[in-house]
């Protein structure tokens, strides 16, 4: 028998609780392994240390907002890695800056689970 692909990892930054959980229980059940980070620092901590796959960056955060992970990210890697920004705010400015930003896909709070999934395996693909 072949031995099984490793699970592509993901990234999960965000300081709300009841969303990291929602979204890691619903990504480990399409046989993603998930990590988490609680704010911008640890996020960014994180993803230098442990390179995932795919982050999903929340974009207020306390300590590093997700603008300043994304940059960083952007800024110190040869090759970008895929994020997919999620944020509350409705502003056309906020979304324009993330795209400059080279981030993969951006989706508005509240989202359907599906839609979530959907990006992350068109992005993993």
């Amino acid at each position: 028998m072949a031995e099984k692909e490793e699970k592509k990892r993901i990234l999960l930054v965000d300081d709300d609780n009841e969303i990291v959980e929602s979204m890691r229980v619903v990504l480990e059940s399409q046989g993603y392994r998930i990590l988490i980070a609680r704010d911008g620092n640890q996020g960014l901590a994180l993803a230098e240390r442990e390179e995932p796959d795919l982050v999903i960056l929340d974009m207020m955060m306390p300590k590093r907002s997700g603008f300043l992970v994304l940059e960083k990210l952007r800024k110190t890697r040869a090759v970008p890695m895929r994020v997919i920004m999620i944020t509350a705010n409705e502003g056309s400015r906020h979304k324009a800056y993330a795209e400059m930003l080279g981030v993969d896909d951006y989706i508005r709070k509240p989202f359907a689970m599906d839609k979530l999934v959907e990006s992350v395996q068109r992005l993993l693909k």
